[in-house]
């Protein structure tokens, strides 16, 4: 599946500001209907390091309420969450009952298959049941009224070393190039074979995934909203989008 996504895709400048405004204008008025019904929305992002997912997740959240959404960036377990099932420390972030919100992964459950099954933090037993369990944990939310999108966000193994040198270079962000990014590069076939199987084992109709093509920022952030967006018109096809009165106060 990786192989047969375009990275070719891009957006000059004029289209990507206008196709961006368009989409926070629709994710604002979609998400303010979610309130409205109470339901919730759950959004995971997934990918190469280096790939754009923390600026696409600026974008999707900076015409949104600030209060009405949490941001969980998802590192090594640790305290209880290490203690117990890997997928203990996601459910104890859901909503108590009655508490609708957005809420986004920045690294997710799906951690599991891809780099505790590389590393050998998960034993093969272990990771090869992670799917099934992974698929009904999904179920569940759904289930529960709860609208889940899943981005993988990709990038090539020469663009990810190029950012990863250009990091290297700004001073403002080198803190996020750490020795870790540069050893897993040695290891990108078997990253690639862990993502590829990923995709195929737990993209469901409830909960498909949706490829990035991250080789360019502006497409990657404008596809990003706009995935989210139509998934949420999907939810409720009869919701209307903002009058334009409405838009230019977005």
């Amino acid at each position: 599946m990786l192989h047969q996504v375009d990275l070719g895709l891009r957006l000059d400048k004029g289209e990507y500001s206008e196709r961006l405004r368009h989409a926070q204008v629709a994710l604002f008025r979609r998400v303010r209907r979610l309130y409205e019904e109470r339901r919730s929305l759950v959004v995971v992002l997934e990918g190469w390091d280096a790939a754009g997912k923390g600026g696409s997740i600026r974008r999707l959240t900076e015409k949104l309420d600030p209060r009405s959404f949490r941001l969980y960036p998802i590192a090594k377990p640790a305290g209880d969450d290490a203690e117990r099932h890997y997928l203990y420390r996601f459910w104890r972030r859901l909503l108590p009952a009655g508490e609708k919100q957005v809420l986004i992964f920045d690294r997710s459950w799906y951690g599991r298959v891809l780099v505790e099954r590389v590393e050998g933090f998960a034993a093969e037993s272990e990771w090869r049941r992670a799917y099934r369990e992974i698929n009904d944990f999904e179920r569940q939310l759904s289930d529960a009224g709860m609208c889940l999108v899943k981005l993988w966000f990709h990038i090539s193994k020469e663009e990810q070393k190029r950012r990863f040198e250009a990091r290297a270079q700004t001073p403002h962000k080198q803190w996020k190039l750490t020795d870790e990014d540069w050893r897993n590069r040695g290891r990108w076939e078997e990253y690639e074979q862990a993502v590829s199987e990923m995709l195929v084992k737990t993209s469901t109709l409830r909960a498909p995934w949706t490829l990035i093509e991250a080789e360019d920022k502006r497409w990657a952030r404008v596809k990003t909203l706009e995935t989210v967006a139509e998934a949420l018109r999907r939810e409720n096809p009869q919701a209307a989008d903002l009058s334009t009165e409405e838009s230019a106060t977005v």
